[in-house]
């Protein structure tokens, strides 16, 4: 930015400068106390970390006495806390240091009610310069003191990593808290971890960030140790939270509808923990009791099919008093006595539709069909849900042979048999009727022939080919149209139109293609007097 010439204009530019400056004078009272709440609330948070680890020792050297091979567990405890106090006094000893820059008393202001006593208020808390001489060194392109506590807070993290065995180390790194950010100072070019967090930083501001390392380092401390509690658990017992799952023992999954659905429910652990102290079970968020660690779960079957449900095992630590829940879902089946009756003549499968088929066997889950086709036919089964199944033929059987469907399952083997045809021949119909009398007005406006499947139940659909139009005039030659497909050719509409009372009209030679046909099948002629 170019400086003014003129006099009035370089006094305005001041004047807005100091007014700036003002106006952040009067915002950073307010933005200094929060840094003090934070602090404060660091203080407490540290405090209270310092208490929940205290009982921990104790208990991991408890816990290893009981088994040689959990020795080395409690052999662990000694350096995780030397190396965690070890960084905390150094912290501490960097803001002491920081704070008894200002002077008498350790830089605090002084009690007016009260001389002698100090508040908690700096003298110098918006004080930058004492940060930035103590923790950046502009003579060490590394920072100085302000880098050297970046490679203090990485070596005490990787090494907490040394006292996690390699198996867990993965799931232990995200328990860390001590975490750098060595990615933000670099895009926004910075000179280094050090400048960007501490050159010309408030005193005030930077405090709380030395509270919040402190906070990282006793609760990557607290997550090493309960690593070890849980490794040794409580009283001997080895408790590895993440190695447990819900199990349910159903007497049976398959039951008959109106009988009750039975089934234990339990906590089993692959470690090989022995003891249920502590666990609580649920299924589908209702509360069920346990008795020597095991709830009993039953409900009465109302509807047929496949059943779910949710049982969930709640478990807390008795090292840590932390809580854990585990969840599962669990399914069982739905019958019904039954009785099928099938008439063995009707047992056909047609050409070109999807002819549906159902198999069950009473007492037996349905995962525990197996269905298969073979003989004449060319069929394929497939599965469509629910005890369904869907069969697809192509080529018609003979006398003395059959397409088959095999079923079978536990203690069970059999088969059906089923003859395979055509789709019956369609009724070629012109409006509603076959043939004989029709208005002329009628028989003018219908839009050709189309067949009808009369008398069966499958989803099919028929098409006409072409057939041959011949109209009979009274007292004339005949005039004869090819119609291609059932819909009128622009010719055939020609000889409709000209109908009259009296005239006859012959289709003949109708050819129609149903689904699954090689060729057109056959199906006559009709005929028609016009009225």
């Amino acid at each position: 930015m170019s400086i003014p010439k003129e006099p009035r204009q370089l006094m305005i530019n001041i004047m807005y400068l100091v007014l700036t400056a003002l106006l952040a004078l009067n915002v950073s009272a307010e933005v200094f106390n929060a840094f003090k709440l934070v602090d404060k609330g660091l203080v407490k948070s540290n405090k209270a970390l310092d208490e929940s680890m205290e009982p921990l020792p104790t208990a991991i050297r408890d816990g290893a006495k009981t088994r040689p091979s959990l020795a080395t567990y409690a052999e662990r405890i000694d350096p995780i806390q030397t190396k965690a106090d070890e960084i905390s006094t150094f912290l501490k000893g960097v803001v002491t240091t920081m704070i008894e820059d200002g002077g008498e008393r350790g830089g605090f202001v002084e009690d007016r009610e009260n001389p002698g006593t100090f508040t908690d208020d700096l003298k110098k808390a918006k004080d930058y310069d004492v940060t930035t001489r103590t923790l950046i060194d502009p003579n060490d392109p590394d920072g100085g003191l302000g880098n050297e506590i970046k490679a203090k807070l990485e070596a005490f993290r990787d090494s907490m990593m040394t006292y996690i065995d390699d198996e867990d180390k993965a799931a232990f790194q995200k328990e860390v808290a001590v975490q750098i950010d060595d990615d933000t100072w670099k895009k926004k070019g910075k000179a280094s971890w050090a400048h960007m967090n501490f050159d010309h930083m408030p005193l005030q501001a930077v405090i709380p960030l030395f509270n919040k390392y402190i906070n990282d380092v006793k609760s990557t401390e607290a997550a090493a140790l309960k690593y070890l509690a849980n490794k040794v658990g409580a009283g001997g017992t080895t408790v590895v939270l993440d190695q447990y799952t819900v199990v349910s023992a159903p007497e049976k999954s398959y039951i008959i509808k109106g009988e009750k659905y039975k089934t234990d429910i339990f906590l089993s652990a692959a470690a090989g923990a022995d003891s249920n102290t502590g666990i609580t079970y649920a299924v589908n968020g209702r509360r069920i009791n346990a008795k020597d660690g095991v709830a009993k779960f039953e409900e009465t079957a109302t509807k047929n099919g496949v059943r779910k449900y949710t049982a969930t095992a709640s478990l807390t630590d008795p090292v840590t008093g932390e809580t854990k829940s585990f969840k599962k879902e669990f399914e069982y089946e739905v019958g019904e006595r039954s009785v099928t009756v099938s008439a063995s003549k009707m047992n056909v499968f047609y050409i070109g539709v999807d002819n549906p088929v159902e198999v069950s066997a009473a007492g037996v889950a349905s995962n525990q069909i197996k269905v298969s086709m073979s003989g004449k036919g060319g069929g394929k089964i497939k599965p469509a849900g629910n005890g369904g199944y869907t069969v697809n033929v192509t080529t018609p059987t003979k006398k003395g042979e059959y397409a088959e469907i095999n079923v079978s399952a536990p203690g069970l083997n059999d088969k059906k048999i089923f003859r395979v045809k055509r789709i019956p021949d369609p009724v070629p119909k012109l409006s509603k009727s076959r043939g004989g009398a029709m208005g002329s007005g009628e028989f003018k406006i219908q839009p050709g022939v189309f067949p009808v499947l009369e008398n069966f139940d499958f989803d099919a659909k028929c098409n006409i080919v072409g057939f041959r139009l011949v109209r009979v005039p009274k007292r004339q030659d005949p005039i004869v149209s090819v119609n291609r497909g059932g819909k009128y050719t622009q010719e055939s509409k020609g000889l409709i139109q000209k109908a009259k009372p009296s005239d006859k009209f012959f289709f003949e030679d109708i050819k129609c293609k149903c689904p699954g046909d090689p060729a057109p099948r056959d199906l006559g002629g009709m005929v028609f007097n016009i009225r």
